[in-house]
């Protein structure tokens, strides 16, 4: 990374992303969505849109802009696409909640808005596809395959959203009605499983190997997880159109695909021991062990999910089940890194360009571990106890847990922003000769 560019808006990305989770924070300790409202609900899809789109896929989205040309050891395709990108995704979510906020009677029904909501997003995310497949194209080795594979994911998503939302407003045919009955699960696979978890996955391996000092996962073994979870996609979204095209239902489908995911889950977390085995530095920074607490929830979520399914509660348990996998394991696996990103990418802009010119703080001197990681505690405790409050059925706990949440995002973003200004190092080494302090939004250089 020591000479490496830097993509000048991947900080925009996270500040846009923070400021959508505060949004779904808001609207969950308010009470809009489930659990108390329903599922299928036009709350609850507001909520869900916002924490999958607008907090974790922009946040991915930023980290991506960063690290794919990092993995594959060559140019970005064009950096100049991602500002507009960025614009495209929030004007288009922004659309879409709005329709959202019609089609459930907040405002006057303006269904019109959820297609052009959706062509907005599909035209911010194919920008982003493009750039990005074609620079991870350059090389598609290693983790690289994994950004591809959630990239394909990205865009099955994006075509199952499309039409559900050109569904909604009338305007799909019967085929799209036939679609936005059964297929929400799909959609859901699709993005959660293969756009944010495969891609999740992929960038984890070289960023635990990289901030741990360990060796690279073994091709062969990353290779058998990737093909695990890519099969699960590809069976989710290739036989659930086939069996909804025959009305056949979806429940064998979702079973075989339910058996693959368990084992991704169970190969990459053999692949992750593997890194922690091998990994040189012996102490653990804070990135890494809240990196851990997402992994523990990772293992909570398959193990939940399964007893869910045995003891055939899973259709009435799955907010209690999605809720865990999107803020227990997603969302604190980006924060945990986020948190080092930001810290690393600072160094890298202040620092490297003065580095053997001038005396320089180490990364980890630009932030407060110690303060720190109380606010990763509060947030990784408020998710489980959530947790554990809808499958109790207590809607007014779970708003208490969310509340908690947001004391918890409030304090890891305080350090973030203080990484960001350098507030934790010390004078001289602050600003020596020929360093410029960063801006907060976006890299200078």
């Amino acid at each position: 990374m020591i000479g490496a560019s830097i993509a000048r808006w991947t900080m925009s990305y996270f500040a846009m992303a923070l400021a959508w989770l505060f949004v779904a924070l808001a609207l969950m300790v308010a009470g809009l969505g489930f659990p108390s409202a329903h599922l299928a609900s036009a709350d609850t899809l507001i909520l869900v849109h916002v924490v999958c789109i607008g907090w974790l896929s922009i946040a991915m989205c930023g980290a991506l802009f960063q690290f794919v040309p990092v993995l594959v050891a060559k140019p970005p395709f064009s950096e100049k696409w991602a500002l507009p990108a960025l614009g495209l995704l929030t004007a288009g979510l922004a659309a879409l909640l709005a329709g959202f906020l019609g089609l459930g009677g907040r405002l006057p029904a303006s269904l019109w808005l959820l297609p052009v909501g959706a062509s907005l997003l599909i035209g911010g995310f194919g920008l982003i596809v493009v750039d990005l497949g074609l620079t991870a194209w350059q090389r598609p080795v290693g983790p690289a395959r994994f950004v591809l594979a959630g990239l394909a994911s990205l865009c099955i998503t994006a075509t199952f959203g499309a039409i559900f939302a050109f569904a909604h407003a009338g305007w799909a045919g019967s085929i799209g009605q036939s679609m936005l009955a059964s297929g929400v699960p799909l959609h859901a696979i699709a993005g959660l499983g293969g756009w944010l978890t495969l891609t999740a996955m992929g960038v984890s391996y070289r960023l635990l190997s990289m901030f741990m000092l360990a060796s690279d996962v073994d091709d062969r073994h990353s290779n058998m997880t990737l093909m695990a979870g890519a099969l699960a996609i590809a069976i989710a979204a290739g036989g659930g159109v086939f069996a909804i095209w025959l009305s056949a239902g979806l429940n064998a489908v979702l079973s075989v695909v339910a058996v693959l995911g368990l084992v991704t889950t169970v190969l990459y977390g053999r692949d992750v021991l593997g890194i922690f085995k091998s990994r040189k530095r012996r102490q653990l920074e804070l990135n890494t062990r809240m990196a851990v607490l997402s992994y523990v929830s990772l293992a909570a979520t398959s193990l939940l999910g399964l007893m869910l399914v045995l003891s055939s509660a899973f259709a009435a348990q799955v907010g209690a089940f999605a809720f865990l996998a999107i803020f227990g394991w997603l969302s604190g696996l980006v924060l945990a890194k986020l948190y080092k990103i930001v810290a690393f990418l600072t160094w890298l802009e202040t620092y490297g360009p003065v580095m053997g010119r001038a005396p320089t703080p180490r990364v980890q001197d630009l932030v407060s571990e110690a303060r720190a990681s109380k606010w990763f505690v509060i947030y990784h405790a408020a998710v489980w106890f959530g947790t554990v409050m809808l499958l109790i059925g207590q809607a007014t706990a779970f708003r208490a847990a969310a509340a908690m949440m947001t004391v918890g995002i409030v304090g890891i973003i305080r350090e973030i922003v203080r990484t960001r200004r350098l507030a934790d190092v010390e004078s001289p080494m602050r600003l020596p000769d020929g360093a410029c302090a960063p801006h907060l939004l976006f890299a200078r250089n």
